[in-house]
């Protein structure tokens, strides 16, 4: 086991450093000059030539990119050129916050997904099956901008339920930027209770494309599974049906589901741009959008590499999981 993760961790470096070669490349296609966006329209020619300089914009783009992997070796990812501070620390503050809400909305896909897949698959060709169908297909195909908008109209306007925006509205330590568990770690259930009314509606907005997917997943494979014969075999004894479903039926059609999951949490991290937007959710999604709007190459580049790695991170974690659900991956 130790061998496959030290494997599996060791083809996670060509695969960043093509990515940062990728998006280093597109970056610099990219219509606009960052020094120009900087000092403004009016700036003389000699002005924009020294700052450039200082950059080091005016070198050629290898000589960029061997200087940037020279940086990576050695941990550091650069400095912002608009605020002029090191990307980590930018990185630092926004990245536990995209975290947590990637998290809470995952929990949520989860449990909804897997419950309502789960019935549908019991509840084959019922009503039950249509509606899990028609629940699923929507929320595959509601845009996220707009549930959470309607979400805000309903809840923080209408019932003066939840929050409208931020993460909190109380002042408590944030040692791990993770603020659900620095509510607790603060022993304050007042903290635990704001945190949580600011976290509900993001993260269910954000969880609807997932839960659907996970839904339909779950569904498929319990169908399968519920067909083999040694499910009827099982039943031909006379096993109850609980321990048939938790012993036979669920572990065994949880390995394309957990793929499932893994594939969403990494796109979670990446993809919520607009539930971040809606919610002024302060992510790490908003901190790239902001960066490509005004050309701030070193921290687009370490906000997708942060990304990149938490994806095959996540990758491997799902790998280790296949292991743990069904021995024969493990023999294998």
């Amino acid at each position: 086991m130790k061998k496959f993760v030290l494997q599996r961790l060791g083809q996670i470096l060509p695969v960043l450093i093509g990515i940062s070669l990728i998006v280093f490349l597109m970056l610099r296609l990219i219509p606009g000059d960052p020094v120009k966006i900087m000092l403004g329209e009016r700036a003389s020619p000699a002005e924009v030539e020294h700052l450039r300089v200082e950059l080091g914009l005016d070198r050629s783009l290898p000589v960029q990119y061997v200087g940037y992997l020279g940086q990576l070796v050695q941990g550091d990812l650069g400095r912002s050129i608009l605020r002029n501070n090191q990307v980590s620390e930018d990185l630092g503050r926004t990245f536990p916050a995209t975290l947590e809400l990637a998290c809470a909305a995952m929990a949520i896909a989860v449990v909804v997904g897997v419950g309502l897949g789960s019935l549908a698959a019991v509840k084959r060709n019922s009503w039950w099956d249509s509606l899990c169908g028609a629940l699923s297909l929507l929320g595959v195909s509601i845009p996220i901008f707009w549930l959470g908008l309607v979400l805000l109209l309903i809840f923080p306007a209408g019932l003066g339920w939840f929050a409208f925006s931020g993460r909190t509205d109380l002042s408590f330590p944030h040692p791990t930027g993770l603020y659900v568990l620095d509510s607790l770690l603060s022993g304050s259930w007042a903290n635990f209770a704001d945190v949580c009314k600011h976290l509900v509606l993001p993260a269910l907005t954000l969880s609807t494309v997932p839960m659907a997917m996970i839904a339909r997943m779950t569904r498929s494979a319990l169908i399968d599974v519920l067909s083999q014969d040694y499910i009827r075999l099982a039943r031909a004894k006379g096993l109850p049906w609980l321990s048939i479903w938790w012993r036979h039926a669920v572990p065994n059609a949880m390995i394309p589901v957990v793929t499932v999951i893994g594939l969403q949490f990494g796109y979670l991290l990446g993809g919520a741009v607009l539930t971040e937007s809606v919610f002024e959710w302060p992510g790490l999604g908003r901190l790239v959008v902001e960066a490509v709007r005004t050309r701030d190459y070193p921290v687009v580049q370490g906000g997708i590499l942060l990304i990149s790695v938490t994806f095959c991170l996540v990758n491997v974690i799902v790998d280790l999981l296949y292991a743990w659900l069904d021995p024969r991956v493990k023999q294998s």
